[in-house]
């Protein structure tokens, strides 16, 4: 069993969990995403990693109540055990087996949407570590929904879009990208952007402008998380690739994001089916 630590609210419906997983804070680097598993009878969710404190034993991850599993993992409570903590896996980012000077030489954008910033967090951290500090940009549909910006502000150069303006800059992050580009001068080695598959989609279709080579991180497609249920095949300059075991980060500008969506969509009839069977029960038993 993993002892929860920490909870906190960060936004409406979106929780970070801090568990106490020595083995796996022990191995983790940024890129990689757990299993986790509520109870014996729970099913598996991929999560990707936030942060890890290998002197704390703990990894953090951050969830948005979508489904009935999620539901579940964010109505416990700190000192309350989750069955299974499974990690890490999948592929650390590229840039963790760099030389350092090479790494040092390399300027880095990140593009974070949504919950997508959970998983930008601990690559811009690693990279700060190593002396490199990254330019940011995080977007959200309003400043209620941002998540991780005073953590990011303390390890990178960061810039914040709001569709409604409510908070840093007005407009969408493809937006600020033209803008970071264009009207401030900056020019980068390499892009990362992590979010709504259709944020990324555009994102790749920005930077493609200014041939900027981009990296994507297609986690939101797995559910086994093993390779074994194939729902995760995701098309990369034409061939067939898994997320969970080749991935999860992605050459952008190869992979193709309508099928990506399509397949993302797949199970929504069932994922309904769920909600509303979890919804009947919790009433009939008054919870």
């Amino acid at each position: 069993m993993f002892k929860i630590v920490e909870k906190r609210l960060l936004a409406e419906n979106i929780y970070l969990l801090r568990i106490y997983a020595p083995r796996v804070a022990q191995s983790a680097l940024p890129g990689q995403f757990v299993i986790v598993r509520v109870d014996e009878h729970g099913e598996r969710v991929p999560l990707t990693i936030a942060d890890y404190d290998i002197t704390e034993g703990t990894v953090t991850i951050v969830i948005q109540t979508i489904g009935v599993s999620t539901r579940k993992l964010c109505v416990l409570n700190e000192g309350d055990c989750i069955a299974d903590f499974a990690g890490p896996l999948g592929n650390p980012s590229e840039f963790v087996n760099m030389p350092a000077e090479e790494l040092k030489s390399r300027r880095y954008l990140f593009v974070a949407g949504g919950v997508g910033t959970a998983p930008v967090y601990p690559q811009v951290k690693w990279l700060y570590e190593h002396g490199v500090k990254a330019d940011v940009i995080i977007g959200a549909k309003t400043a209620s929904m941002l998540i991780f910006t005073e953590e990011m502000a303390k390890v990178a150069n960061l810039y914040v879009a709001t569709d409604d303006g409510s908070y840093g800059f007005k407009g969408l992050v493809t937006a600020k990208i033209k803008d970071l580009i264009d009207n401030e001068g900056k020019q980068y080695d390499e892009c990362v952007a992590i979010g709504p598959m259709i944020m990324m989609k555009f994102v790749t279709m920005t930077t493609k402008e200014y041939n900027l080579a981009t990296t994507v991180s297609l986690n939101a497609l797995m559910v086994d998380g093993t390779g074994m249920c194939g729902a995760c095949r995701v098309s990369v300059g034409g061939k067939t690739l898994f997320t969970c075991v080749d991935g999860p980060e992605f050459d952008g500008h190869q992979v193709d994001f309508d099928e990506a969506m399509r397949r993302q969509s797949m199970y929504r009839a069932q994922e309904t089916n769920a909600n509303e069977h979890h919804n009947h029960n919790c009433n009939c038993y008054g919870k």
